[in-house]
């Protein structure tokens, strides 16, 4: 047992969950090309993990947002500015990963030597998508079916917030009842994303075994210049706009790195951006954005921010054309550029989005559609890594905007990292003025039963010893300032006067 023991403690001291991640893939791509049939069979384990980070997506990001945005009080001016500028920023970095894609297909051209003899797109019947979907995608049809809808992301987005501005427009007891709630929900929601990471690397092998083994690598010969070419624009999208925003904010390095990588291997190794949301709202709050902020950008860039997506569509698009040989001036182009502009976003909740986009965009642009069927045989490969930076992307635009509003690494973040509770927590009422009903003043740190039970057991130890301590300081001090007043009583100085609480049987 010694020896087991102590490969355990070796591998808990110097391994990770993103080591874990990596070695998981690397097995899964052993297996789906070793043995392909035994990795398809596999696949459902994959799914299952996937199953389970979608049903917890609802209520995380309803319970954080709730008591982000009511727990501010009645500034609701702040929702209004958090959404200005974070679509001012979605629609900057997405115009640069649409104008670098469109910049990287026509330098490389990758759809050059491509006979379009027997090319059929896959499906030609599909849904266009309007004002009027993307609407209906944003405001649901009920409550309940936007928080166990795992696409509805936007939904419990408009939800959370209605009810938020609500909160606020009730009495105070209402106020606080509904605030300790959403707060207990939110906390116990980050346990069960730490519970369910235990099985990320299973999850993710098994993920990554099934794409390998049921499309294997062979299909990457096929149009594997555009494979490369995105996975190549993608890299420069990271080093000449994702590096540049990061050194300008001057968020540290190495931290902005670690915090970023488990999100990332999560959604390349699973295809699926929503994989990796709650870990990336628990990342970037450890790395100092606050809750309400991560709550709010995070889940809205999933359907305004698509960086590698819309660099994918921009590229993708043009190689259609290169494959038909039908040749875009820099005008026509640019009309691309702004069509896919416009038409990205708000599609995360539409199935097949990408592939729906691509159709009615070279549909207006009188491209042939044939070209879609060699962009669908290798989109497995290319979704993986599309998925990775967009939410590389969300991540980062979360610490711009908590940097923007002057918000990065505030005093609540300084005070949990030097293991205290930050006073602007959900509180029980007491402060200042307010007694309680027993003539005590309460100690301002006074941390509500909900955000105690979220604490490390550590910190909520520290918490109940001080709180102890008070307790019995603030008795000890009550009855001596009550037994000095009633000493010091006397109203005729120099007679022998009872005191005036004698006749209550008291000691005095």
């Amino acid at each position: 047992m010694k020896p087991i023991k102590t490969v355990w403690t070796f591998l808990r001291t110097w391994t990770n969950l993103s080591v874990w991640i990596v070695i998981a893939m690397v097995i899964g791509i052993i297996i789906g090309k070793s043995a392909p049939t035994f990795a398809v069979n596999i696949g459902p384990l994959g799914t299952v993990f996937i199953r389970m980070i979608q049903c917890i997506v609802g209520p995380l990001i309803f319970s954080t947002l709730v008591v982000g945005i009511a727990g501010h009080g009645d500034d609701l001016t702040r929702i209004g500015r958090l959404a200005l500028k974070s679509i001012v920023y979605f629609e900057v970095v997405s115009t640069f990963a649409l104008v670098l894609g469109l910049i990287a297909v026509n330098v490389a051209r990758p759809g050059d030597g491509f006979s379009m003899a027997g090319l059929e797109p896959t499906d030609t019947n599909v849904t266009a998508i309007t004002w009027v979907t993307e609407l209906e995608l944003i405001v649901p049809t009920s409550f309940f079916l936007a928080l166990t809808d795992h696409t509805a992301v936007l939904a419990v987005v408009f939800c959370a917030i209605v009810f938020s501005v609500a909160i606020t427009q009730v009495d105070e007891k209402s106020k606080r009842f509904m605030l300790d709630f959403n707060a207990s929900l939110s906390g116990i929601m980050f346990k069960v994303v730490e519970l369910v990471m235990l099985y990320a690397p299973i999850g993710i092998g098994c993920t990554i075994a099934s794409t390998v083994g049921e499309y294997g690598l062979g299909s990457l010969a096929a149009a594997g210049k555009l494979v490369g070419t995105l996975y190549a624009t993608l890299i420069l999208f990271v080093v000449f706009v994702i590096l540049p925003i990061v050194l300008l904010c001057r968020f540290p390095l190495k931290e902005y790195i670690w915090t970023v990588s488990q999100p990332f291997l999560m959604a390349f190794a699973t295809s699926s951006s929503e994989s990796a949301l709650p870990k990336a709202m628990e990342n970037m709050v450890q790395f100092g954005v606050p809750p309400e902020i991560a709550a709010f950008v995070i889940p809205t860039g999933y359907s305004f921010n698509l960086d590698g997506s819309t660099l994918y569509l921009a590229l993708a698009a043009i190689f259609c054309a290169q494959v038909a040989g039908v040749e875009k001036s820099v005008g026509e182009q640019v009309a691309i550029v702004l069509t896919l502009m416009l038409t990205s976003k708000g599609v995360a909740a539409v199935p097949r989005a990408s592939y729906i986009v691509l159709t009615s965009t070279l549909s207006n642009a009188n491209i042939p559609l044939a070209g879609l069927a060699l962009v669908m045989s290798v989109d497995a490969f290319m979704d993986m890594a599309r998925s990775a930076i967009n939410v590389m992307g969300n991540m980062t635009a979360s610490a711009v905007i908590a940097k923007w509003e002057g918000e990065f690494r505030n005093e609540d973040w300084v005070a949990r990292q030097s293991g205290q509770m930050p006073e602007t927590l959900v509180m029980d009422d007491a402060e200042g003025d307010d007694d309680g009903g027993h003539g005590l003043p309460q100690h301002r740190g006074h941390l509500s039963p909900s955000v105690m039970h979220s604490m490390p057991l550590s910190m909520r130890d520290q918490k109940l010893q001080q709180r102890n301590m008070f307790s019995e300081k603030a008795s000890v001090h009550s009855v001596e300032s009550i037994h000095s007043s009633y000493s010091a009583y006397d109203p005729h100085p120099g007679s022998s006067s009872q005191h005036p609480y004698s006749n209550y049987g008291g000691p005095y």
